[in-house]
C-alpha cells in the first residue's frame, strides 16, 4: 500500500516539474513582450515620428546654412591670402603644371589664350590657368560655393577694392575683386544684380596671380575671369614677343600706329576706311558729331573694328570727364562737374565715379577715356579749365584724380591723365591760340606737377601733353613739340614709362603758329608716342607723309619709332585691347546705377 502510494507521488511529480518548467517559459515569454511592448509605447510617445518640419526646425536648419555658407566665405577670403581656394590643393603663383598633372591628371578640356592656357577638369568644378607651366588663376565652380550670395560676400569682406563686369552674347556678369595680396586677387563673379534678383549667388570664384611672364608673354593686367582669349586676326600679336611683332612691320605700319585719328560722321565713309585698311592707325578719336543713337555708336564702332587690317587692335577713345565734356549718346544721366565732385571731397565717390564712367565706354566699346583732368584750377579767369578741375587745391586735385583714374582702370579702360605739366593756371584758350606759361621749373614742382607726379607714381597709363609755352624750360616749342617737356621733365624726372600722346595737333595752338606736318615730326623727336590729330583727314595724311619723309631722310631714326611702339604695344596688351564685336548697350541699367550713386552722395 505504502509502495503504491510512493509510485502514485512519483508519477505527480513526474507530470508537475514539466508543467512548472512549461509555465515558467510562458511567464517568462509573456513578460518579454509585454516589456518591449511598454518600451515601444514609451518611446513613441517620447519621440513621435515627424512627418513635416515644424517651423522651429526650418529657422534651425537656415541658420545652420547661413553659418556654413559664412564660414565658407571666411575661409575663402582666408585662404586666398595663401594663394588657395577651399577644395582645391594647388596655390596660385606657386603650383607648377607637372604637380597638378601628377594629382588630378589629364584635363578633360584645353583652352589655349592670347592670356595663357586653361585647363578645364569637370570631376573638380575647376579650371586651372598657367603663365608658361605656373598656375596663375584657379577658378572653382564648386557647388558649395554657388550658394554664396552677394550679401554675404560684402557681409564678411567689406566693400570690394573694384566692381568689374563682363557682358557677352550668353552671360551679363559682375566681378567683386578683392586685393589678397600684391599680386593675388580673389575674385568673386556673380550675375549682375537685378530689382527682380537684388543679392544673386556667385557663378564661379578666381584667384588670379599675377606671375613674371617669360619675355614671349609681356605682363599684362587681369581681365574679366570669363573672358576667353581673343582667337582670330589679332591673337598672334600676343604670342609673339614685342620685338618679333616690331620686326615684322613696314615703315607705314609703324608710323600708323603711332597716330590716333578722327573720322567725320556717324557712319564709316571712304576716308575712314583709308585711315585703318591703308593707313593702319593705331586707334580713333571720337567726337560728339560722331554719334546719334546707341545702336548708331556700336554700328560704327564695329564697323571700324571689322575693317581693321593691321596685326595690333584699335585704340576707340572718347572724351568722357562728366561735367560739360561727355561725348555718349542715348540720354546718359550726367556726372557733376570736377569742380563740384572736389567740393564733395570723397575719394570712395571719385572712385565709384570713375567706375561708372569706365562702365560707359566699355558698354560702347571703346577703351580708351580721355579723363581724368589733373589740371590745378589756379587761373579764376581760365577760359578752358574751369569747372572740369578738381579746384585749386593740389591735395584735394591729386587725391580725387587718381581715384577716378583708378576707378576708370578697374573697367579694363585706358586713362589718361591731362593736360601735363599743368593747363590750370592759363588764360588763353590753347583749341584757339598758344596759351604761355612764364614758371620756373621749381614753381610748377610746387603746385601743377603735384597731381602728375603722383599719379604717376600710382600707375597712369598715358600722359596727354598740353599745347602751352613755357618759356623757362623751352623759349620755343610748345610742351608738345618740346624735348625739355617730354623726355627730360616727363620721362627722366618724373620717371614715366607709359604712352607720351599729344593733345589735339590741329587745335589752334599748332597750326595758327606752325606746320602741322613739321610740328609732328618736332614731336616725334622730342619723345612723343602718339600724335593725336582730331579732325580732318587730309591733317592725318599731311602728317603720316612728313613722318614718313623724317624717317627716310635720317631726321627721326627708325629705332626711335620702336621705342614708341614697344610702349604702345605694351599698353595694347595690357588691357587686352581686342576688336571684338559688342552688343548695344543697356543705357537704363547704367542710369540706374548713376542715380544710385548720386543720391547716395549729393542728396
Amino acid at each position: 500500500m505504502k509502495r503504491q502510494q510512493r509510485k502514485s507521488r512519483n508519477k505527480q511529480r513526474i507530470f508537475t516539474i514539466p508543467l512548472l518548467i512549461l509555465a515558467l517559459i510562458i511567464g517568462v515569454y509573456y513578460y518579454a513582450i509585454k516589456e518591449n511592448s511598454s518600451e515601444q509605447t514609451t518611446q513613441d510617445k517620447e519621440s513621435p515620428i515627424i512627418t513635416q518640419p515644424t517651423g522651429k526646425n526650418i529657422v534651425d536648419s537656415k541658420n545652420d546654412l547661413n553659418s556654413n555658407l559664412e564660414k565658407l566665405v571666411e575661409e575663402t577670403f582666408s585662404l586666398s591670402k595663401e594663394g588657395k581656394v577651399p577644395n582645391i590643393p594647388f596655390a596660385s603663383g606657386k603650383t607648377d603644371w607637372k604637380e597638378v598633372n601628377k594629382e588630378w591628371g589629364k584635363s578633360d578640356h584645353i583652352s589655349e589664350t592670347a592670356k595663357g592656357r586653361y585647363e578645364e577638369y569637370k570631376s573638380h568644378h575647376s579650371t586651372i590657368g598657367y603663365t608658361d607651366q605656373t598656375v596663375n588663376d584657379i577658378r572653382s565652380y564648386d557647388s558649395e560655393l554657388q550658394n554664396i550670395s552677394l550679401n554675404e560676400i560684402t557681409k564678411i569682406g567689406g566693400e570690394p577694392d573694384a566692381i568689374r563686369y563682363y557682358k557677352d552674347s550668353t552671360v551679363d556678369q559682375m566681378i567683386l575683386v578683392y586685393h589678397a595680396t600684391a599680386s593675388t586677387d580673389l575674385l568673386w563673379v556673380l550675375p549682375v544684380k537685378t530689382e527682380l534678383e537684388p543679392n544673386p549667388k556667385v557663378d564661379h570664384i578666381s584667384l588670379y596671380t599675377q606671375v613674371e611672364k617669360t619675355p614671349n608673354q609681356q605682363a599684362q593686367d587681369e581681365k574679366s575671369p570669363n573672358q576667353q582669349a581673343e582667337v582670330g586676326k589679332h591673337s598672334n600679336h600676343q604670342e609673339k614677343t614685342i620685338s618679333e611683332v616690331i620686326s615684322k612691320m613696314s615703315l607705314e605700319d609703324k608710323i600708323g600706329q603711332m597716330i590716333l585719328a578722327g573720322v567725320s560722321g556717324t557712319t564709316m565713309d571712304a576716308n575712314a576706311k583709308k585711315l585703318i585698311g591703308q593707313f593702319h592707325v593705331g586707334g580713333i578719336i571720337f567726337y560728339k558729331y560722331n554719334f546719334d543713337t546707341p545702336s548708331q555708336t556700336v554700328q560704327l564702332v564695329n564697323q571700324l573694328k571689322a575693317k581693321n587690317s593691321s596685326s595690333l587692335p584699335l585704340i576707340l577713345s572718347v572724351d568722357q570727364e562728366g561735367g560739360r565734356v561727355t561725348r555718349l549718346p542715348g540720354g546718359l544721366v550726367n556726372f557733376p562737374p570736377n569742380k563740384q565732385i572736389g567740393q564733395v571731397n570723397n575719394p570712395d565717390f571719385s572712385y565709384k565715379v570713375g567706375t561708372l564712367l569706365g562702365r560707359e565706354l566699355k558698354e560702347f566699346g571703346l577703351n580708351l577715356d580721355f579723363a581724368p583732368v589733373l589740371d590745378i584750377n589756379s587761373n579764376p579767369n581760365n577760359p578752358v579749365i574751369g569747372d572740369r578741375s578738381f579746384g585749386n587745391n593740389p591735395e584735394i586735385v591729386s587725391k580725387l584724380g587718381i581715384q577716378t583714374m583708378k576707378g576708370i582702370q578697374s573697367q579694363n579702360v585706358i586713362t589718361t591723365i591731362k593736360h601735363f605739366p599743368g593747363h590750370g593756371d592759363t588764360s588763353v584758350d590753347s583749341h584757339l591760340d598758344l596759351p604761355i606759361v612764364n614758371k620756373s621749373l621749381n614753381q610748377l614742382k610746387e603746385l601743377e606737377l603735384i597731381p602728375f607726379e603722383r599719379a604717376i607714381n600710382q600707375g597712369a597709363d598715358v600722359v596727354i601733353v598740353a599745347h602751352i609755352l613755357l618759356p623757362q624750360l623751352d623759349k620755343t616749342n610748345p610742351g608738345t613739340m618740346s624735348k625739355a617737356v617730354m623726355t627730360n621733365l616727363l620721362r627722366k624726372q618724373l620717371g614715366f614709362t607709359g604712352v607720351i600722346m599729344t593733345d589735339d595737333m590741329t587745335m589752334g595752338a599748332i597750326t595758327e603758329h606752325f606746320d602741322i606736318g613739321k610740328a609732328s615730326v618736332e614731336s616725334v623727336k622730342a619723345g612723343s608716342d602718339i600724335i593725336l590729330v582730331g579732325h580732318d583727314y587730309n591733317n592725318v595724311v599731311q602728317i603720316i607723309s612728313s613722318l614718313k619723309a623724317a624717317v627716310q631722310n635720317g631726321e627721326i631714326s627708325e629705332q626711335r619709332l620702336n621705342e614708341s611702339l614697344e610702349r604702345i604695344i605694351q599698353l595694347k596688351r595690357k588691357y587686352s585691347i581686342n576688336d571684338t564685336k559688342v552688343e548695344n548697350p543697356n543705357i537704363n541699367e547704367i542710369n540706374n546705377s548713376i542715380n544710385s550713386l548720386l543720391n547716395n552722395y549729393l542728396h
